[in-house]
């Protein structure tokens, strides 16, 4: 596996940095686009995981490892940061997509990330890709109308105790048939258990099953 780290200038010219892990095959069969969130980042668990998974199928991954929480964006509001992370992600996807071309393209967002992820779905080159939500901000208006109104095919995993669920709005998701919703009973924002190892390494199982057979769907 080769792997390439690199920055890009972003938002007020605060450099963002990211990593293009290729797979062993002389061709790739697509990429796989990591949107992290703002505390769990590409090495957590689930994001790690299916950066596996996506390798051992043979695709590139890009892991876009921007850092709102650190000195640099001291001072900057809520909307300064949301700002930031939409036109850092699409500055970051640019470069790459620039360089190479692919014919599949998944995007997989946690959390903070699916602003982001809302945001890149008018994208033309994104039309067929195929979207994985993980722990969505079902409050933020922004995030909950992208899934709603999304024609590709997508995967939408939540427990149902984590502070970002909302059920009426879960619920009504359930009207975009290109979107296979995933509730997970007494998950948390992580996709855990609280302070419950076993249980949470056995949710972490079943979710990662459920996203590599959508992957391979």
């Amino acid at each position: 596996m080769k792997v390439t780290s690199d920055a890009i200038k972003g938002f007020r010219d605060i450099k963002v940095p990211y990593t293009l892990l290729m797979s062993q095959g002389e061709e790739a069969e697509g990429i796989a686009i990591l949107l992290p969130g703002l505390g769990y980042t590409v090495q957590a668990p689930l994001l790690h995981y299916s950066t596996g998974i996506y390798l051992n199928k043979g695709y590139d991954v890009l892991h876009i490892n921007y850092q709102y929480t650190t000195p640099d964006y001291e001072g900057f509001s809520i909307e300064e940061v949301d700002d930031a992370l939409r036109h850092d992600v699409k500055e970051v996807i640019d470069q790459v997509l620039q360089e190479k071309g692919y014919s599949h393209i998944h995007l997989v967002a946690k959390s903070f990330g699916t602003i982001a992820l809302s945001n890149e779905l008018a994208r033309e080159s994104f039309q067929d890709a195929k979207l994985i939500w993980l722990t969505p901000l079902l409050k933020d208006d922004e995030v909950f109308q992208a899934m709603l109104g999304s024609e590709q095919e997508g995967i939408c995993i939540i427990g149902d105790a984590d502070r970002h669920y909302e059920e009426a709005r879960f619920n009504e998701l359930k009207s975009n048939h290109r979107l296979y919703m995933h509730l997970i009973k007494g998950a948390n924002h992580s996709l855990e258990h609280d302070f419950q190892v076993l249980d949470s390494i056995s949710t972490h199982k079943q979710i990662l099953t459920n996203i590599k057979a959508f992957i391979e769907a």
